[in-house]
This record gives structure tokens, C-alpha cells and sequence, in this order.
């Protein structure tokens, strides 16, 4: 398993959150907000990989970790809670990179356990089959 993983994002002025795993890999959140930090909250999962976490508006958030199965696995934030991880498939390995654009936009890319670049991404109203980049 790998080590240890950490990341964060920011949806606005005065608001930071971080993720991190716990020494089972099991992933945990926390947020500055208000001036002063929130209590940790656990997100559970099993994180073989890194963390890669990207906001799409303010109060929205999704988080992105590779699991033992090699898959990428996602959970998001829609301002109320937090809905339960889902599979978005793959056969990767390592640390994931998630960006996005705007509420129909998010990117997510990782290393296949190929040595390829995959990209999949959120086109407002699913998810989009993987690519793999060119070499």
C-alpha cells in the first residue's frame, strides 16, 4: 500500500479543505471555515494510490483516489453531504490529478497500469468513457 496521502482545495474566500489517509489508508476531511477548523470527519474508502481533489462551484467539492483494485474511486460534496464513493473504473496505479472548468466540466487523469496517460471527464451530465492520451 502507499504511503500516507494529503490534498486540498478552496471553493471560496476564508475556506480551505483538506484530505488526508490515516495509517489504514482510510481517507479523512477537515475545513477552515468561519475562521477556525472544523472537526476531522472520516470518508472512509481504501486508498492504494493518492488523492486528487478539485471544486467545481462554491460548497462543491469532489475527491478522486486510486483503491487496491486499481480503479478510480470518487465521492463528492453537493453543499449538504456527501454521497458514497463510486467506481469510475480503470486499471491504474499512483496518484490521480482532477481539475475543472465550471459545474459541466471536471477532469480527472491518472497512469494506467500500462504506463499510459488515461483522462476521464464529467461533461454535465455523466461521465465520459476513459481515454488514453497520446505518448
Amino acid at each position: 500500500m502507499a504511503a500516507r496521502q494529503l490534498a486540498a482545495c478552496s471553493w471560496g474566500p476564508g475556506r480551505l479543505d483538506i484530505f488526508w489517509t490515516d495509517a489504514g489508508h482510510a481517507v479523512w476531511h477537515r475545513a477552515w471555515a468561519r475562521g477556525s477548523w472544523l472537526d476531522p470527519e472520516p470518508l472512509g474508502g481504501t486508498v492504494d494510490g493518492g488523492l486528487a481533489v478539485t471544486t467545481w462551484a462554491v460548497d462543491e467539492m469532489e475527491i478522486f483516489a486510486v483503491f487496491p483494485d486499481g480503479q478510480l474511486w470518487d465521492r463528492y460534496w453537493d453543499g449538504r453531504s456527501w454521497h458514497a464513493w463510486e467506481s469510475l473504473g480503470g486499471d491504474l496505479e499512483g496518484q490521480p490529478a482532477a481539475s475543472s472548468a465550471g459545474a459541466d466540466r471536471i477532469d480527472v487523469l491518472a497512469l494506467g497500469k500500462d504506463g499510459r496517460t488515461w483522462h476521464r471527464w464529467w461533461d454535465g451530465m455523466h461521465w465520459v468513457d476513459w481515454e488514453a492520451l497520446a505518448d
